[in-house]
């Protein structure tokens, strides 16, 4: 018995690093699995290759699971519109969709081309929007589901060179928590997950000093996409529909909950501000509480469990 029988999950980025990890774990444990992945390069500048995700599928059912694959972009909403529904058609149903898709196409700001910022943002949060909106009206109308997005530390915490993955990722937050209120009515759920993992998105980042080239090695012997897998297959299960609306991030054999914005300091004047009070009361009672600008090493500069 496993902790998905009877559930059919939609997987997209399915073809490598975590996607594949969570479609491989998704049929050990009993769920029929749709393998999405377009294929195509960690920049998503070519057209793809239906390859990875049969290669999974193919897998899956080697080792006498049931699982489909597919091809399309999380970027076009017909064509996730249609996994939806292949799903349906294949397998009877939908009860759950994980979305790791992802590109990396990193640079420091006052660099970055507008191609650039729009290919990250259309993949991760346009993509995000895509799988949630395609998915929720089935979800809402059997009052049951579960969807998995994730997002990075580069948007929680911070990460130079990362200023468009960054956005799309905590904009990912922001709709998860609101799919998360939205849904309680009707038992759709919609958590998060930053994961720290060897990847072949992470291989892609240039190591320029002894220290990245430390971390580097740390990523790729101690957090591994399988690990991650473990907590998105988890939130998918029913013994897990407590849990909605809420930040994990995976280390290795860690796992985190993060917090979520919450004032820290509030304070008032009767008769108003105007800029100098605010410079000469506001910023000095404020700035013991302000947050570094440490990036996520200085945050989780401990070696991974």
């Amino acid at each position: 018995m496993g902790v998905l029988d009877g559930k059919t999950v939609l997987i997209t980025g399915g073809g490598n690093g975590i996607g594949r990890e969570c479609a491989l774990l998704a049929a050990r444990e009993g769920a029929k699995v749709v393998v999405n992945d377009l294929g195509g390069g960690l920049s998503g500048g070519d057209e793809g290759d239906a390859g990875p995700a049969e290669t999974v599928a193919s897998e899956i059912r080697a080792a006498g699971g049931e699982a489909v694959s597919n091809s399309d972009s999380v970027t076009d909403f017909g064509a996730v519109e249609a996994m939806v529904e292949q799903a349906k058609d294949e397998f009877g149903g939908l009860h759950a969709i994980i979305n790791p898709a992802g590109i990396l196409r990193d640079g420091m700001f006052h660099k970055m081309s507008e191609a650039d910022w729009k290919a990250v943002i259309d993949v991760h949060l346009h993509g995000s929007y895509n799988v949630t909106r395609a998915g929720i009206g089935h979800f809402r109308e059997q009052e049951d589901g579960a969807f998995v997005l994730f997002t990075s530390t580069s948007g929680l915490i911070g990460n130079i060179g990362q200023a468009n993955y960054a956005a799309a990722k905590l904009g990912i937050m922001g709709l998860s928590r609101i799919i998360a209120m939205e849904g309680e009515r009707k038992n759709v759920r919609s958590n998060i997950i930053a994961p720290f993992a060897w990847t072949r998105m992470i291989a892609s980042i240039p190591v320029t000093d002894e220290a990245s080239a430390q971390r580097v090695e740390r990523m790729k012997n101690a957090m591994r996409a399988d690990q991650v897998a473990q907590l998105a297959i988890a939130l998918c299960a029913d013994d897990a529909k407590s849990t909605s609306g809420q930040i994990f991030g995976v280390r290795g054999n860690e796992l985190v909950l993060f917090d979520q914005p919450r004032p820290v300091k509030s304070l008032a004047r009767l008769e108003g501000w105007d800029p100098s009070s605010i410079i000469e009361q506001a910023i000095p009672a404020m700035e013991n509480d302000y947050t570094d600008l440490g990036a996520t090493t200085s945050v989780f500069p401990y070696p991974p469990v």
